[in-house]
């Protein structure tokens, strides 16, 4: 189950924000960027590793996530969606995830396990552009897809504002990291596996 099954009924609720956008002249690829800079801030944020950080990284993190739908849906609005502004908005939405999760590495203090964290993300998102270059389309499928890791840091994010003590061998965000090692991975495999059986 991902919440990337529910874009068509976020882009119902994007029309004010969309509207909003073209009407102050921002192209989409202004705000693709505007939204890395909301994950950049994120990750800063959470590596401060303090109540008050946590609680605005995961603001930021909500605010990266919804302002990457808005620069999609304002491409389609404006009639100017091209495959270099897709370039574009994969690349740093490859590079938020990294810093974002660099940043909760540093708050729990082990890069090892922000090392297997983010080579699972990054083989899941991996995953589904190669599948969409071998001609199957875009791939979304799997156990935890990016609309999913963002809420589910920015739902740690704020927990970790209240209770940032260690429950057992680690804190919050530790067992969020652990969460993504592993089934970072398993989705990536579960993607690979799905398209494999397509393709053969």
């Amino acid at each position: 189950m991902t919440l990337d099954q529910y874009r068509d009924t976020a882009d119902r609720l994007l029309v004010p924000f969309v509207s909003a956008a073209d009407s102050v002249g921002l192209s989409p690829n202004g705000v693709s960027v505007i939204a890395f800079g909301f994950a950049v801030a994120a990750g800063g944020a959470f590596a401060l590793a303090e109540p008050m950080w946590y609680a605005l990284g995961a603001v930021f993190v909500f605010i990266n996530g919804w302002l990457d739908l808005v620069d999609g849906a304002l491409a389609r609005e404006q009639g100017v969606s091209s495959k270099a502004g897709d370039l574009l908005d994969h690349v740093l939405d490859r590079y938020a995830d990294i810093v974002i999760l660099v940043g909760l590495s540093a708050a729990s203090g082990s890069f090892v396990l922000g090392l297997a964290a983010v080579t699972g993300v990054l083989m899941t998102s991996y995953l589904g552009t190669q599948i969409q270059a071998v001609g199957l389309g875009r791939a979304y499928g799997g156990l935890v897809g990016r609309a999913d890791r963002l809420a589910l840091i920015g739902l740690v994010g704020a927990a970790s504002a209240v209770y940032p003590a260690a429950i057992g061998a680690f804190t919050l965000v530790g067992w969020l990291l652990v969460f993504f090692a592993i089934i970072g991975h398993f989705t990536a495999l579960q993607r690979f596996w799905g398209a494999w059986s397509d393709l053969t």
